[in-house]
């Protein structure tokens, strides 16, 4: 049987594959996804304890983080785009002009 651990432990896999990929990708568009990695490790935490308490709570945060992740992706997608209209590039050690 399937228990909070094994829940747990995909999610904290999950968030730990989307940690490497922030730290170490040079690709805006990549830390972007592994940006949304690290999200849904932890709504992946917020149903399991939500279904192993009864308590519903826990859904509702989960209904509120799918809302911002889209709004990040929304967004972060324009900011791409912009960037690789303007700079040709969208690497992130090559963005020198987003420095003051």
């Amino acid at each position: 049987m399937i228990g909070l651990e094994h829940y747990l432990l995909l999610s904290g896999i999950i968030f730990s594959i989307g940690i490497v990929g922030v730290i170490t990708n040079r690709n805006v568009l990549k830390v972007l996804l592994s940006l949304e990695l690290l999200l849904a490790a932890s709504n992946l935490s917020f149903v399991a304890f939500s279904k192993f308490n009864g308590d519903y709570a826990g859904q509702l945060i989960v209904f509120f983080v799918i809302l911002v992740a889209a709004v990040e992706v929304a967004i972060g997608l324009a900011i791409i785009v912009l960037m690789y209209r303007r700079l040709g590039t969208i690497q992130a050690d090559e963005l020198k002009e987003l420095k003051w």
